[in-house]
């Protein structure tokens, strides 16, 4: 995976024309980093949230600790990162992570053969700073890139039905609709359905 930097928008504390993003690999030194945002945007702070923040939190980074250490071939995390194109800029990049995704293959039953294997993306998170230049859509690309290096044609996704602004991202990205999810939590606890979205990759 090559290094892929783009420019930051108008929106934002910095000022564009001094700073851009850097997709790049995800590393141990992230894994800090990576359960904030993480943590952050899936998990909500408010009420009894709050005393079990911390172990939610912890929960996130030791999972995604094993993740990045099991080498496994068809995985990928990456991070988006706030770069400065000064030359006195600070080397302390992991402060200024933007965003992170990643990419794995999953099977739709595992006994079945040949492999019926397909890239799953998840994660998708963008540190509330950041939303809205461009970090996620960036993310979404080199995803999809490495999907195609993989051999793939497809990629597909989660996205929660009450989730508006992740839905709007992954349509305007090119997703639709390929099955909607549920289970008895949707009926007995009113909890949002998944929506199941797939994209067809252009050659």
């Amino acid at each position: 995976m090559n290094y892929s930097f783009f420019s930051s928008p108008t929106r934002g504390k910095q000022n564009p024309e001094n700073y851009g993003f850097l997709v790049r690999m995800a590393g141990a030194n992230d894994l800090m980093q990576l359960a904030d945002i993480l943590a952050s945007s899936f998990h909500s702070r408010e009420g009894v949230v709050h005393w079990v923040y911390p172990v939610l939190r912890l929960g996130i980074y030791e999972d995604l600790k094993n993740r990045l250490r099991s080498k496994t071939e068809h995985y990928i995390c990456l991070v988006a990162e706030l770069v400065s194109r000064e030359e006195n800029a600070l080397d302390n990049r992991s402060e200024l992570m933007a965003g992170t995704v990643e990419l794995a293959l999953r099977s739709r039953f595992a006994w079945q053969f040949p492999s019926s294997d397909y890239p799953y993306l998840s994660n998708l998170a963008v540190h509330p700073e950041y939303r809205r230049q461009g970090v996620a859509q960036k993310l979404l690309n080199n995803c999809e890139k490495t999907a195609r290096e993989w051999g793939f044609s497809e990629v597909y996704l989660h996205v929660l039905e009450n989730n508006h602004a992740a839905r709007q991202l992954y349509y305007q990205a090119g997703y639709r609709l390929e099955q909607v999810d549920w289970d008895w939590s949707c009926w007995l606890f009113g909890q949002p359905r998944r929506l199941f979205l797939r994209k067809h990759l252009a050659s």
